[in-house]
C-alpha cells in the first residue's frame, strides 16, 4: 500500500493480536524543524534496515541508523522521519492494546 509516498507492507494478519510492517519513507524535499506529534493506544517497536531514522517522543529528538531499535508507549507523544539522503525502510511491530512486544531473557 502506497500512502502519500510512504510505502506500507503487512507482514501480519492477525486483526487482533500484533501488526508487523514493513514501511519504506522516501527522501523528503525538505526535513521540516518540528514534527507533527501523535498520541494513541498502543506500543510500537522500530527496526531500522537502511537509512536514517528522526525519532520525536515528546521534548526528545533521537536520530536511529540502520540495526537500531527503539520501542515506546504510543500514548507518549510521537512521530517519524527520514533524516537521510535516501530511502529510511523500517520494520514496526505495533500492538494496539499495549502489548510489549519481546521479553529480555536472564540468564544466570
Amino acid at each position: 500500500m502506497n500512502r502519500d509516498g510512504v510505502v506500507w507492507v503487512p507482514l501480519s494478519r492477525d486483526p487482533g493480536g500484533l501488526h508487523a510492517f514493513k514501511q519504506v519513507l522516501p527522501v523528503p524535499a525538505q526535513l521540516p524543524e518540528r514534527l507533527e506529534q501523535q498520541v494513541h493506544e498502543g506500543f510500537e517497536w522500530l527496526h531500522v534496515l537502511t537509512g536514517k531514522l528522526r525519532l520525536a517522543l515528546g521534548e526528545k529528538e533521537f536520530f536511529l541508523g540502520a540495526g537500531e531499535a527503539a520501542e515506546f508507549d504510543t500514548r507518549v507523544p510521537h512521530a517519524i522521519a527520514n533524516a537521510g539522503r535516501r530511502p529510511l525502510e523500517l520494520l514496526i511491530i505495533f500492538g494496539q492494546q499495549g502489548e510489549r512486544m519481546h521479553l529480555r531473557a536472564h540468564t544466570k
